[in-house]
């Protein structure tokens, strides 16, 4: 069974987090930020904390400005959107997910590789096309037999 995909993205400056939701509508969830490790790039140098602390409960329309309108170095980020007025937590493995309310974990790991971890199989399609148009390296599905990963967390 799928349960998301995986990819790499350049090591550089961008604003990949806001290219890699594009199909999602990001203001229709609140989200847990882990506040890891990825900083605001201002005139081409490192700049303050993107996300300086961990958040239960962005609003996903706060996020989204964050994430479309700014330049960013990424080196650690975990993001879950949850349906709005749920509750909010950072889940840890992948049955706590599959069983709770959390409906989409992002996850980037050392500056490029990328797994993104959907419930709705329609979304998850469309976001595999979607990648797949934005030429990203490495992409793949995660399954239930090629998932190395025995938590959905960046550490």
């Amino acid at each position: 069974m799928k349960r998301g995909i995986q990819f790499q993205i350049p090591n550089e400056y961008g604003s990949f987090l806001g290219e890699i939701l594009k199909p999602i509508k990001i203001a229709d969830y609140d989200w847990f930020v882990g506040g890891e490790e990825s900083y605001f790039v201002v005139e081409d140098t490192l700049g303050d904390s993107l996300f300086p602390d961990r958040v239960m409960g962005m609003a996903g329309e706060e996020l989204r400005q964050i994430i479309e309108d700014n330049k960013y170095y990424l080196i650690f980020a975990n993001l879950k959107a949850y349906p709005r007025g749920t509750t909010i937590m950072d889940i840890e493995t992948y049955e706590d997910y599959a069983e709770g309310e959390c409906q989409l974990a992002l996850l980037v790991i050392d500056s490029s590789y990328v797994a993104v971890y959907i419930k709705d199989a329609e979304k998850r399609e469309e976001m595999f096309k979607h990648i797949k148009r934005l030429g990203y390296e490495a992409l793949d599905y995660i399954t239930d037999d090629n998932d190395v990963r025995d938590r959905l967390s960046v550490w």
